[in-house]
């Protein structure tokens, strides 16, 4: 531990003179300690000066800073999270899991660094690159851990902590900046270091539970009886959740910054450049692992640091790898979720084996009836396993699972568990198959069972069903599934209905809650709900409150949220953005939803029977009745021209292209006056094939349709839709 001088050990008469003093030591301790790497104090030391500032700020109110190292324990609570907009979008990176796929990510990398961002060979100028004595000019790269946690964005103005976003969906994120300062390794004040903090710095990282922190929390829970956190990504995200900052602080959780959001102009020119600034000014950094513009050292940390994570303080589930040039960043530009600069290198998961105890069977929104795995408890990926997911009752068939079986249990991507397969050699005598359940096994009503994939080459089995549902809309399972899923914050986001409530609500009996519509009548039982235990005047105003602010939701955020088989948020999105009101959507055919792009006939029939359906239409009824408003932000507009190549076409996308997202293309070409469908038939005139096209190429050359590849499509498009390659 580094020596500090001792403060004065006489109290100074003066308490501004010592508040200050205090403050100061404090806040080169947090940096010293998260920044640095190395303690000035011990933590007792600490805890002892921070109590002494506590009681000075108490008995001298006037003294009170925004900014003091007291603020970090939390303070009064806070009434929600609101969603506020990011600078610059938010995107997540792409993953890959193997080596051959990292370096295929360099070496489209290294080709358009080559390349100016007009898509034509650099000539004269060399690009932001770095040469290797010998060798050819290549992009410098940047490899770091990929923490396990919760990406913010942490925005500083003239060097002052002044808001912390969460992602959310990469363009908005909720505001939780009372928690964020409660996190002592994200400094309030950017500290001088002999870098001065720009104007704007938006300083993107992750916030996460230190393993220590974890396994101390968990152990706190089960002592109080409590369901432990199921791994340290999770109880970061719901700590940064609570309405109470002193919880917050009390969880002890730590930052990691890792880049960048806006920036004033001049600060830095690199990623290895900012954190060299960030780590001056008192920003914790994530180090690299490697600094280097030859791929083989890259890959060479990666394997390296596959056993070394392990001892790790935090949980990692692989390495961050980019382009270290800002220049070359802008350069190779974005898709519509992800940065081209930069890719995840992502470890295998861990795997271990036990022994299945017995299968449950549950029922979800959709009546979907889901087998689970009942285990007994391993460790797996650092925390406590007990469950796993075996998908449907064709891949227990497939695989054999029976109870008494010893199996082997992984985690997808280190979150979810799942059961890869059984050690035949290892089953006790008579243990019996699984037998799918001939009717739900919550209402005891009719199952209906989902055919087998057909086609072996897409990974199907013929003889194997891919799922089996209850058909009993009043299934009491089914129902209390789609309420919560409906109530949940990426839904209606109605704050103070949660599960645990919901189940309250229900289980009471005094109060109706088995539609949609039920729950925007709770504002005429807030007598009833006061009755409820642990119900006081605070939760459920705050809860009544949720209820009519959901009232406001757009379209397609209530489309999402009514579990609707195959209308997820995205696919809600599409289908507001292509009818201006819900009475239009109502009235479409099912022609129409096949030819929104993405959809197809299966996913168009399954949605136009749910809109006419009793079901259906009595929801929309009850829904408008209840107030809500229903209004459409999402539609776009088209005009369309009758007089361009393309008008009267049916046309199909398929594969990947350079310079659109399909998407996009598809609302060009309908612009233009063509039909986009999702589905090659006899009657589709033209298909547009990018990279890897696949069922749908082959089968519009078995019937002769028309093809065009992507040069042919520029080639034809009015010019004013015209995009250069990589463009998108």
């Amino acid at each position: 531990m580094a020596p500090v001088s001792k403060p004065t050990e006489k109290k100074p008469r003066d308490p501004a003179s010592r508040a200050a003093e205090l403050r100061e030591l404090l806040e080169r301790a947090n940096r010293a300690y998260y920044a640095d790497a190395s303690p000035i104090m011990p933590d007792a030391e600490f805890d002892r000066l921070l109590a002494e500032l506590a009681q000075i700020e108490a008995e001298h109110p006037e003294l009170g800073d925004p900014d003091s190292p007291t603020r970090r324990v939390g303070g009064g609570l806070i009434n929600g999270f609101v969603a506020k907009p990011h600078a610059t979008p938010m995107l997540s990176i792409d993953n890959t899991y193997s080596e051959a796929d990292l370096r295929a990510w360099h070496a489209r990398v290294v080709r358009a660094a080559a390349e100016g961002p007009d898509g034509a060979r650099r000539k004269g100028a060399a690009p932001p690159l770095f040469a290797p004595e010998g060798g050819a000019a290549l992009p410098v790269l940047f490899a770091d851990a990929k923490i396990d946690g919760v990406a913010v964005s942490i925005r500083y103005e003239r060097g002052r902590l002044v808001q912390a976003l969460t992602r959310g969906d990469g363009v908005t994120g909720d505001d939780i900046t009372e928690n964020a300062r409660t996190v002592r390794s994200i400094p309030v004040k950017l500290g001088d270091g002999g870098v001065k903090a720009p104007e704007v710095l938006e300083i993107r990282g992750e916030i996460y539970m230190p393993l220590a922190e974890f396994e101390r929390i968990n152990a706190e829970r089960d002592e109080a009886e409590l369901e432990a956190f199921m791994n340290p990504r999770n109880a970061t995200a719901g700590t940064l959740k609570q309405l109470d900052p002193k919880v917050v602080a009390q969880r002890r959780l730590s930052f990691v910054a890792h880049g960048r959001g806006e920036v004033s102009e001049g600060f830095a020119d690199s990623h290895s450049a900012l954190l060299e600034r960030l780590r001056a000014m008192g920003v914790p950094v994530s180090p690299a692992l490697a600094l280097s513009a030859d791929i083989d050292v890259v890959v060479r940390a990666i394997e390296t640091f596959a056993a070394a994570r392990h001892s790790k303080p935090y949980a990692t589930d692989g390495v961050v790898v980019r382009v270290d040039s800002w220049d070359l960043q802008r350069t190779l530009g974005f898709t519509s979720k992800s940065p081209r600069w930069a890719i995840a290198y992502k470890y295998p998961a861990e795997r271990k084996t036990t022994v299945l105890l017995r299968v449950e069977e549950q029922v979800g929104k959709t009546g979907k009836i889901t087998p689970r795995a009942v285990m007994e408890p391993v460790i797996l990926a650092g925390t406590k396993v007990r469950h796993a997911s075996l998908h449907n009752y064709g891949q227990v068939r497939k695989k054999d699972i029976r109870p008494g079986d010893t199996i082997e249990v992984e985690k997808a991507g280190e979150i979810i568990p799942y059961v890869v397969g059984v050690i035949a050699e290892k089953r006790p005598k008579g243990a019996r198959r699984v037998e799918p359940p001939a009717q739900c096994p919550m209402c005891k009503g009719p199952v209906e069972i989902e055919p087998p994939e057909a086609d072996p080459q897409q990974g199907g089995d013929p003889e194997l069903e891919t799922g089996r549902r209850c058909v009993n809309p009043e299934c009491p399972a089914q129902i209390r599934e789609r309420l919560i899923w409906f109530a949940g914050r990426k839904q209606m986001d109605i704050d103070g209905l949660g599960e645990k409530t919901i189940d309250q609500i229900r289980e009471s009996g005094a109060i109706p809650l088995g539609s949609f519509a039920d729950v925007f009548r709770l504002r005429d039982r807030r007598a009833a709900l006061l009755g409820l235990e642990r119900m006081g005047e605070k939760s459920v105003d705050n809860l009544l409150e949720g209820v009519e602010r959901a009232k406001g939701r757009s379209l397609a955020r209530v489309l999402g949220s009514l579990g609707i088989r195959h209308v997820g948020s995205s696919n809600a999105k599409l289908l507001a953005k292509r009818f201006r009101t819900l009475h239009d959507l109502l009235a479409a055919s099912e022609e129409d939803l096949n030819a929104i792009e993405g959809f197809g006939p299966i996913r168009a029939h399954t949605v136009h029977e749910y809109l006419h359906s009793k079901t259906g239409r009595h929801t929309f009824q009850e829904l408008l009745a209840s107030g809500l408003k229903l209004e459409n932000p999402d539609y776009r507009e088209r005009t369309v021209r009758t007089d361009s190549l393309f008008a009267g076409k049916k046309i199909v996308l398929t594969g990947s292209l350079q310079s659109f997202e399909r998407q996009d293309l598809a609302e060009v070409l309908e612009s233009l006056g063509a039909k986009v469908t999702g589905s090659v038939s006899k009657n589709t005139d033209l298909v547009i094939a990018g990279e890897s096209a696949g069922s749908k190429l082959t089968k519009a050359e078995e019937l002769g349709i028309e093809v065009w590849d992507e040069e042919r499509l520029l080639a034809e498009l009015p010019p004013e839709h015209r995009r250069a390659p990589g463009a998108r």
